[in-house]
């Protein structure tokens, strides 16, 4: 057995978002052996997205430590912690960045390994997002079918594959599904930025509402992810909770947040455009329903299940109708093969792989070679500085002169400015673009 098995191993998560926390912490635990005694620190990248406190709370993670940071403040810290394992939970631009960045501070000394991937389904810039993640030591890809293409586009380019790693969603879970419900509870998974425009999002509530009052009998909850104020991953600049303001709610149609997985437990069908809840639904075995109302497209993500055997509309739904998977095009995507157990089926090993992927890197003789990514100043001189400059980066991956300060922390004074200028950030993100948008489509 491996030393790295058994020894105390110190992990580090950089997260820019509530759902990449979740997905970024939760890999993280699946990553290590259960042998092992861990240390899980956090960090939180500063910017319109950073999670609050509610959303921590709500997604249930708990790390040794937790702390929001900027890029360079995180470079900094790099430097001075002796990580065994770095899990980079950041949009494809931000993980690019703290690839040179973490390459220019660590150069050929010791250095953690560095794992990143995706939070969810892969359905849109899929060589774009894949190729600013090229570097990292793992690159997970949450099924068979993901695994393929990532491999397929990093061949294509020329750069090497054999980061791509096969694990799982790390938040798949809870007691497969026995139905008997009483009521029957319909969940409709709510995106924030899927679709995109008021049209489209007052049909889906308006179709919710008008399914609440063709049964019921049926309770409706319409499941949210975010409040008045909250960014998440996406930012959703209408939200449905003001979309529904006004409107005459029927008694069996709800709003609620929490935990997704808590929802599910009392779920007999999940409705939603193309959310990963779609995936831990089926995971468990609950039937789902992916719209087809406003069309199969890519835009809406909900192409990814084609051949799911879950497409249908709400006048299906409406009718009585209950979609049932595809069993091959499931195990495909890396869900329900094998039940929902946590103790039976692929999903219990999914992540062995990489575990010794992982060990194998940390007895490697002479320790780990530099970050290697595929982008460099050679093959995207025209791509590259503008991505590591919005992080504060030079070409070189060396943070810019008047970069935020990494040497201190921030006293008194700074975290109160920090704060309100985050709030009026966030303020003119939600509040006041939308604004200004419409009126330049006027």
């Amino acid at each position: 057995m491996p030393a790295s098995a058994t020894k105390s191993l110190r992990v580090a998560v950089l997260a820019d978002s509530d759902t990449r926390w979740k997905w970024g912490a939760l890999t993280a635990q699946r990553l290590t052996p259960a042998a092992a005694e861990v240390r899980l620190d956090g960090y939180l990248l500063r910017g319109r997205a950073t999670p609050t406190a509610r959303q921590l709370g709500e997604i249930g993670v708990q790390a040794d430590s937790l702390r929001e940071v900027t890029g360079v403040e995180f470079l900094s810290a790099m430097t001075g912690e002796p990580y065994d394992v770095l899990v980079l939970a950041l949009v494809g631009g931000g993980v690019q960045a703290m690839l040179h960045g973490l390459r220019a501070a660590w150069g050929s000394g010791k250095r953690p390994v560095v794992v990143t991937g995706y939070v969810g389904v892969v359905y849109e810039k899929l060589a774009d997002g894949l190729l600013l993640r090229h570097g990292a030591d793992l690159v997970l890809a949450n099924s068979r079918h993901d695994a393929d293409r990532f491999r397929s586009v990093y061949e294509g380019v020329g750069a090497d594959a054999s980061s791509v790693t096969e694990v799982a969603l790390p938040f798949l879970g809870g007691a497969p599904y026995a139905g008997g419900h009483d009521p029957f509870t319909v969940v409709f998974a709510a995106q924030p930025s899927v679709p995109d425009n008021r049209t489209d999002r007052a049909y889906l509530l308006d179709r919710l509402i008008g399914h609440a009052r063709k049964h019921p009998e049926r309770e409706v909850l319409l499941k949210l992810r975010s409040k008045p104020g909250e960014h998440t991953t996406h930012i959703e600049e209408l939200p449905y909770q003001k979309l529904a303001q006004g409107k005459d709610l029927p008694v069996n149609l709800r709003l609620v947040y929490g935990h997704m997985g808590e929802v599910l437990d009392r779920t007999d069908l999940l409705v939603t455009v193309s959310s990963t809840a779609a995936l831990e639904a089926l995971h468990r075995r609950i039937p789902t329903a992916v719209l087809t109302d406003l069309g199969v497209r890519e835009v809406l993500g909900n192409h990814h299940f084609t051949g799911s055997g879950c497409l249908a509309s709400w006048e299906q739904l409406d009718a009585g109708h209950r979609p049932v998977p595809d069993e091959e095009w499931v195990a495909r995507q890396g869900v329900g093969a094998g039940g929902a157990s946590s103790g039976a089926g692929s999903y219990a090993t999914a992540f062995d792989t990489a575990r010794e992927r992982i060990a194998k890197l940390l007895d490697r003789p002479g320790g780990l070679p530099p970050l290697n990514p595929y982008y460099t100043t050679e093959t995207a001189p025209g791509y590259l500085p503008g991505i590591l400059a919005r992080h504060h980066l030079g070409p070189d991956g060396v943070p810019l002169p008047g970069a935020p300060a990494a040497d201190k922390a921030p006293g008194p004074v700074r975290q109160i400015v920090r704060r309100a200028a985050r709030g009026a950030y966030r303020h003119g993100v939600q509040r006041v673009a939308p604004v200004i948008r419409r009126m330049g489509e006027l």
